[in-house]
C-alpha cells in the first residue's frame, strides 16, 4: 500500500502534468487526465460530466483567453484507490496577468494505475463582478 508521501509526490507530479498540458493548449490532454465519468465542477454552471463534456469546457477557457493554470497542492490525503486534495489555483493569460483564483477540491480515483481526476470543483477567490 502507498504511504500518504507516495500519494502526495503522484498527485503533485499529476498537478504538474496538468499545467504542463494546460499550457501547450491542449484540451483533450486534459479531458484525458479525468476518469471516464468525471465531473468538473466550475461556479454559476450545471454539472460537466465526462471527457468529452470537460474536453469542450476547457477548449471553451483556453479560447476565452486561459494560457495557463497554476496549482498549489495544500493538503492531499489517501484512502486506498482514492485520495483527496486541497488547494489553490490561479488563471492567467499569455502575458501572465491573473484572470482568476481561487481554491479547489479534487477526489482522485486511480484508474489502470493512473492517479485521475473524478470531481475537481473550483470556487473563484476573487470578488464578484458588480
Amino acid at each position: 500500500m502507498a504511504s500518504m508521501s507516495d500519494i502526495h509526490d503522484a498527485i503533485k507530479a499529476a498537478d504538474d502534468e496538468f499545467e504542463r498540458i494546460f499550457r501547450q493548449g491542449d484540451a483533450a490532454g486534459i479531458a484525458a487526465l479525468y476518469t471516464k465519468k468525471g465531473q468538473f465542477l466550475l461556479p454559476n454552471s450545471d454539472f460537466v460530466t465526462g471527457r468529452e463534456a470537460i474536453q469542450t469546457t476547457f477548449q471553451a477557457l483556453m479560447d476565452s483567453g486561459v494560457k495557463a493554470v497554476k496549482l498549489e497542492a495544500l493538503e492531499v490525503e489517501g484512502y486506498g484507490d482514492t485520495a483527496t486534495e486541497v488547494g489553490k489555483y490561479v488563471l492567467e493569460d499569455g502575458s501572465g496577468l491573473v484572470l482568476d483564483k481561487g481554491k479547489f477540491v479534487v477526489i482522485w480515483k486511480q484508474e489502470a494505475g493512473q492517479w485521475k481526476l473524478h470531481r475537481d470543483i473550483i470556487n473563484s477567490s476573487m470578488a464578484a463582478p458588480q
